[in-house]
């Protein structure tokens, strides 16, 4: 047999992907680590007076995973800790969507809190309040938990810094959580609220960003500010509206075939955080679609954003 040439280019290429391969997660193989689930009002959550809601949680789909489950009507939101073997010193508030419709969650913080876990995160994953269930605050009850769950993630945890990353219309919780971290949205009730509710970092993962036409995501600002929102909710809820000085450094991550969310919004974000002088990165994939964020996917974005995410903030300290 004759013997087989090698372009040399080609050689180098497939070496350099080696490490990336290698640090890649493998197909089903996340491990479980220990985790433990915290409610995050003392008592009732603020507001409630007008709350008539059952809290249940139901299958997303008829071939779900048991631990693949959509909550309604929450009345007891929670925070989920997943302890990681080696923490690295960094706290994440996970914030999983749902169009502020549910909230699409597992009871042990899923898959990819495991995963950044396995990387030495203390993840905490955010069971927040649905705006519509006739909360005194409305829009802002799920800014309320989010506030809430970021200062008690960073006193659990003992991390040197926290931040928070969402998914979706968790996305645009956490953007709001960015962006308005400084918004006395309850009265202090403990020596926890005396926190800091400002993420060090945030990382919005095709998220809902804007409530303006043509690319907002309707469903998501239907339940967040009604059908028939007036021009200052619209423009008090598109976070690519609202950049205050202090905003922590941000991470865009979307899909350019994302058939839910419109790739627009997360560009929306990218063009204003350029026009106030951040360098903030901004991931466009072409193929990934809508919940690109499981790294328990053969391929595609689910291996690389954790390397693109990871990478980023230790450039951040």
């Amino acid at each position: 047999m004759p013997p087989v040439e090698v372009d040399r280019r080609r050689l180098l290429a497939g070496a350099a992907l080696l490490p990336v391969m290698a640090a890649m997660p493998a197909q089903a193989a996340i491990a479980r680590l220990p985790y433990r689930t915290l409610p995050l009002w003392p008592g009732a959550a603020p507001g409630a007076e007008g709350v008539t809601v059952t809290q249940r949680s139901v299958l997303r789909s008829p071939t779900s995973s048991p631990d693949d489950l959509a909550f309604y009507g929450i009345t007891r939101p929670t925070l989920t800790l997943v302890q990681p073997a080696q923490p690295n010193g960094t706290a994440l508030l996970m914030i999983p969507g749902g169009g502020y419709e549910r909230i699409a969650a597992s009871p042990d913080g899923g898959g990819i809190a495991h995963h950044l876990a396995g990387l030495g995160f203390h993840v905490g994953v955010l069971l927040y309040r649905l705006p519509y269930d006739g909360w005194t605050a409305g829009p802002d009850a799920p800014l309320q938990d989010a506030q809430r769950a970021l200062r008690m993630l960073a006193a659990e945890s003992g991390a040197q810094r926290t931040g928070t990353i969402g998914f979706s219309a968790g996305g645009h919780l956490a953007g709001a959580l960015a962006t308005r971290h400084m918004d006395a949205t309850y009265a202090p009730l403990d020596s926890l609220d005396q926190r800091t509710a400002r993420p060090d970092f945030a990382a919005l993962m095709f998220a809902v960003v804007t409530m303006t036409d043509p690319h907002a995501h309707k469903p998501s600002r239907r339940n967040l500010i009604g059908a028939e929102p007036s021009a200052e909710l619209i423009r008090r809820h598109s976070i690519e509206q609202n950049l205050p000085d202090d905003l922590p450094p941000i991470f865009l991550s979307a899909a350019v075939d994302d058939r839910v969310v419109p790739v627009e919004n997360t560009l929306m974000l990218h063009a204003a955080l350029k026009a106030k002088g951040m360098n903030a990165p901004c991931h466009v994939f072409d193929v990934g679609g809508h919940g690109f964020g499981s790294v328990e996917d053969a391929g595609g974005p689910g291996h690389f954003w954790p390397l693109l995410f990871t990478d980023w903030l230790g450039r951040q300290a």
